[in-house]
């Protein structure tokens, strides 16, 4: 597995969201819509939930810069589907039940599944990536910073 970068092609993705419908990248290049892509390790734990708000909270920034935000985690479509009934999340969260996606992303985590953020630009490339299992929030800011500059660039 080779390490993504910025300025990598973002590797081709198929996933079940929690509705069961089939979430793929090449959907988003086709409509030449950038992605936030972030991986978490758990639904409801502490740490992801605050994230996961976070990014609730700033969602409509992420809209009007023409971008989406896309959630994957190990936990199964039950427990996406409590996760966003419970804090009212506009966005879909995709089942990795056996770390396909994190994998196939080179997220890993020595004792909990990584928790990495990935900005993908509407041609499929990779235009930032943030890194942190414990910092939760600071790559929701960055992420809307290099949405928003991506779109300045159109």
């Amino acid at each position: 597995m080779t390490k993504l970068k910025v300025g990598n092609i973002a590797p081709d993705f198929e996933a079940k969201n929690y509705l069961g419908q089939t979430v793929t990248l090449k959907e988003f290049k086709e409509k030449s819509q950038p992605i936030v892509l972030y991986f978490y390790p758990k639904d409801n734990s502490p740490v992801c939930t605050k994230d996961s708000c976070e990014f609730r909270d700033k969602y409509q920034k992420f809209i009007e810069a023409g971008a989406e935000v896309i959630g994957v985690s190990s936990d199964g479509e039950d427990s996406h589907k409590s996760f966003v009934s419970k804090y009212s999340l506009p966005f879909t969260l995709l089942t990795d039940k056996h770390s396909k996606l994190a994998k196939l992303y080179g997220v890993n985590g020595i004792l909990l599944p990584g928790r990495k953020t990935f900005i993908i630009d509407k041609h499929g490339i990779i235009a930032g990536i943030h890194d942190g299992l414990l910092s939760s929030t600071s790559h929701i800011d960055e992420s809307l910073k290099i949405i928003e500059k991506l779109k300045s660039q159109i």
